[in-house]
């Protein structure tokens, strides 16, 4: 189930490093991705004035039932198994800890911030909602054994949906970030035994289509530094760009986001590769 922390308490996490605890303890986290997602969005997420809930609103609808069988010599697939997702062998660093979990009826998070920017508008969060999925965190090998949130190699989210769904997710991507273009977030924040309310200005943009499987977008992300509402005086640090790639093949879709030291063309260059690696596991198969 996932934790809701107050505003204070996410602050006071994001601004310091947060270290990675056992690997154990992460299996346990892993399942709820909004959660680890929320973790290293930074101090801008806390001034987005919503909770981890809110963030991922609770669905007002099932989930999809799973897809019938259909009638061919090759049965649907259903299950995705961990040969679908990237591989350690498919990074140019070399993977210290690969977690992985599944799950049944979780939203397609493209970015929980912008989920926070549609509901303040009193729109829906704009997911849509998988059959089964299965998620992975690459760690890096380090000779020091403590690693920041910012450390870890990459994120997969991997979904299976319906086939018209699927198809959706990227044809609508356009229409579900434009209320978004430019959005300023309020509040509450305490760093160190200042307290306040701060704001900061969000950005959102589909910067690229596609360049992988049936169809891909990097969806980017920019902010600015966030500030005391009164007295206009920084607070934390600036954000940097983060940019997510979404990649369909069939009635798969995955949602990748690397570590602060990758680049959009490596994300890119794995996007390509995970479209292959999602091949075998697509209804249809490629």
């Amino acid at each position: 189930m996932r934790d809701d922390p107050t505003f204070v308490e996410q602050i006071q996490r994001e601004l310091r490093d947060v270290r990675w605890p056992a690997p154990e303890e992460i299996r346990g986290r892993a399942r709820r991705r909004s959660q680890r997602r929320i973790v290293v969005a930074g101090v801008v997420l806390a001034l987005a004035g919503v909770s981890a809930v809110a963030v991922a609103a609770p669905r007002t609808s099932p989930p999809p039932s799973p897809p019938a069988a259909a009638p061919s010599a090759s049965p649907t697939r259903h299950e995705i198994t961990t040969d679908a997702l990237l591989q350690p062998a498919d990074l140019s660093q070399q993977v210290e800890v690969q977690l992985s979990q599944s799950g049944l009826g979780e939203p397609v998070l493209l970015d929980p911030i912008l989920g926070a920017c549609r509901t303040s508008q009193g729109r829906s969060d704009g997911w849509e909602f998988s059959i089964v999925s299965r998620s992975q965190t690459l760690v890096p090998r380090r000779a020091a054994p403590i690693l920041t949130q910012s450390d870890g190699l990459i994120t997969q989210d991997l979904f299976r949906l319906t086939p018209d769904a699927a198809i959706q997710l990227l044809a609508t991507l356009d229409d579900v970030v434009a209320p978004c273009a430019e959005w300023t977030s309020v509040g509450e924040y305490k760093v160190g035994g200042a307290t306040g309310s701060g704001t900061a200005t969000h950005r959102w943009a589909v910067v690229q289509r596609g360049f992988a499987g049936d169809g891909a977008a990097l969806l980017r992300h920019t902010g600015t530094q966030p500030v005391d509402q009164k007295t206009g005086e920084p607070i934390g640090s600036a954000p940097r760009p983060d940019t997510t790639a979404v990649v369909r093949v069939g009635d798969l879709i995955t949602v990748l986001r690397l570590g602060q030291a990758g680049t959009e063309l490596d994300l890119r260059r794995l996007a390509e590769v995970a479209a292959r690696r999602m091949c075998a596991a697509a209804n249809p198969a490629c």
